[in-house]
C-alpha cells in the first residue's frame, strides 16, 4: 500500500482504537498491523505528538510480562478531534469513491 495513504490514516486508526479502550503502544501497533502493514516506529512519534497536543493522557500500569506499560487514554478534547477526523474521512472517502465510480463507468 502507498506509504502516503498509511501516514494519512494512521492518526485516525489510533484515535478510533483509543475511543473504545485505553491501550499501550505495542498493543496499538499490533492491532493496526493486523489490518495494515505498518512499522512499529511509525506509531510512537504519533502517540507523543497527540499526547503533547492534549488528545491523550498517559498512565503506567504494572505488567506481569515485564516492566510497567504506558497506557494512552483519549481525553474529551481527543474525542472531539476524533469526531472531526471521522467527518473529514467520510467526506474524503465519499469524494474519492465517487471519482472512482465515474472513472470506471467511463471505461
Amino acid at each position: 500500500m502507498n506509504i502516503q495513504f498509511k501516514k494519512g490514516v494512521l492518526n485516525l486508526c489510533v484515535l478510533v482504537l483509543l475511543d473504545k479502550q485505553d491501550r499501550y503502544g505495542y498493543e496499538l501497533v499490533q492491532k493496526i498491523s493486523s489490518r495494515i502493514a505498518i512499522s512499529e516506529g511509525a506509531v510512537y512519534p504519533l502517540l507523543r505528538r497527540l499526547t503533547k497536543e492534549g488528545y491523550f493522557t498517559t498512565y503506567l500500569q504494572e505488567s506481569s510480562e515485564g516492566p510497567p506499560r504506558k497506557y494512552y487514554s483519549l481525553t474529551e478534547l481527543g474525542r472531539t478531534y476524533l469526531q472531526e477526523q471521522l467527518k473529514e474521512w467520510k467526506s474524503f472517502t465519499d469524494g474519492v469513491n465517487q471519482l472512482i465510480e465515474e472513472g470506471v463507468q467511463n471505461d
